[in-house]
């Protein structure tokens, strides 16, 4: 008896390994175009992602429970990083939680590919957490710094609300951007995106810059850090503003 359920119990789990794969596999055959993704994003967080969504699938959730999931784990951080003092420790945990968010923010457009249950519905609820994300954690970054950091002056405490802007007009733009643009038709397949571009987007790339926060353990280097990444946003910034203005008004 026990040998015939222990034989049960490993067709079980063959089986559930086979429909693991199997939704990897698709999921690789179905992913989105690399052009305008950076290093990070092609090579990192999808991949997790497709992971992720994978074992979403396997066990029965939906797009939108993953991006709920995706919510669940990035506030966890940032509330965190409101209502902590800045260590070593926390500077993990509040890494660990942006980064899992944002691997679930990939997986679940993959998994709504997967399932063939893309919405705009769905697609609704991806960018409001997403905006919502964006701007909560620059807002923590300022409770944080108001709370625990031993500033140069109180002019620093602008430097979120900065970063807030700049953060949020990227997001805005590029998605209004994509909205306005009119949808190429099919043709001949497209180049492959440039590495170069890839790598040049990393400074703008969220799971980059949520690296930051693994320099929260201490005040003068993660200042430093958050003030670098804030520049790299402006600068992008100033250039896909040109960008896009000039693209739409070619249409």
């Amino acid at each position: 008896m026990r040998g015939n359920r222990g034989g049960s119990q490993g067709g079980l789990v063959a089986t559930h390994r086979g429909r693991f794969g199997t939704a990897l596999g698709e999921l690789r055959e179905a992913q989105k175009t690399a052009k305008g993704v950076s290093l990070y994003s092609r090579y990192v967080n999808r991949p997790a992602g497709r992971v992720l969504a994978a074992a979403s699938h396997r066990a029965g959730l939906t797009p939108n429970q993953v991006t709920l999931i995706s919510g669940a784990c990035s506030f966890a951080g940032i509330i965190a990083l409101a209502l902590l003092p800045p260590s070593w420790p926390l500077a993990l945990a509040v890494y660990a939680a942006l980064a899992v968010g944002f691997a679930f923010d990939s997986a679940d457009g993959q998994l709504a590919r997967l399932r063939k249950e893309s919405s705009a519905a769905g697609e609704w609820l991806d960018h409001v957490v997403d905006c919502a994300k964006i701007t909560a954690l620059h807002a923590a970054v300022l409770v944080s710094f108001y709370r625990f950091f031993e500033l140069p002056s109180p002019a620093w405490l602008l430097l979120p609300l900065a970063f807030q802007l700049a953060a949020v007009l990227l997001f805005f733009g590029g998605l209004l951007t994509a909205k306005l643009l009119p949808r190429p038709g099919v043709a001949a397949a497209a180049p492959a995106p440039s590495r170069v571009r890839a790598a040049a987007l990393l400074p703008v790339d969220y799971g980059v810059f949520c690296a930051v926060f693994l320099l929260l353990g201490g005040e003068a280097v993660f200042l430093a850090g958050y003030t670098l990444f804030f520049a790299a946003h402006v600068l992008f910034l100033c250039a896909f503003l040109v960008k896009w203005f000039r693209e739409l008004s070619a249409r």
